[in-house]
């Protein structure tokens, strides 16, 4: 009966180990330094400088005076939250919010050579609503943002990443 086991332990393990998982890595970016052009008041800039920053092998630079020191440029083209009513009750109520977060970005190189052309990423949320618990709803919409904005940060640093070449 042990021998059985071990025997399936083994088998299970080879099946794992050529099926190609692998934990994912931080990106590995064609260029050295950055200059990321957003409002200083910006959230979604925030949080791409600090995740841009994170990976260690590239330098950030903010500092608008130093931008001829960044290899490439990364433009904040529209960066927008917008609150739809999806539906209402009969009597007026709003009962469903769609939430949207929408960023316009490009790529450039010191010597204005498009590396992204302006792209558009758009992600949206539903969410219910009650007038009884408007607190707590209040609450899941700040949530709902702050995991859409993570969303987009993501799918804008895998974009920078498929960058190869300069």
């Amino acid at each position: 009966m042990r021998r059985q086991f071990l025997l399936l332990s083994l088998c299970i393990a080879a099946l794992f180990s050529g099926c190609g998982f692998a934990l994912r890595q931080a990106p590995s970016f064609a260029f050295n330094s950055i200059y990321v052009a957003v409002p200083d008041n910006s959230a979604m800039g925030a949080a791409l400088k600090h995740d841009i920053g994170s990976s260690g092998k590239v330098q950030v630079i903010t500092d608008a005076n130093q931008i001829s020191n960044a290899q490439v440029t990364l433009e904040v083209l529209a960066d927008q939250r917008d609150k739809v009513v999806l539906s209402m009750s009969p009597v007026g109520q709003v009962r469903e919010f769609q939430l949207r977060v929408l960023i316009k970005f490009r790529l450039r190189t010191a010597d204005s050579k498009e590396l992204i052309p302006a792209t558009e990423i758009m992600l949206q949320r539903s969410f219910s609503y009650s007038e009884s618990a408007a607190l707590a709803k209040e609450t899941e919409e700040n949530l709902l943002y702050r995991d859409m904005q993570s969303d987009v940060v993501q799918q804008v640093m895998r974009r920078l990443a498929a960058v190869k070449t300069l």
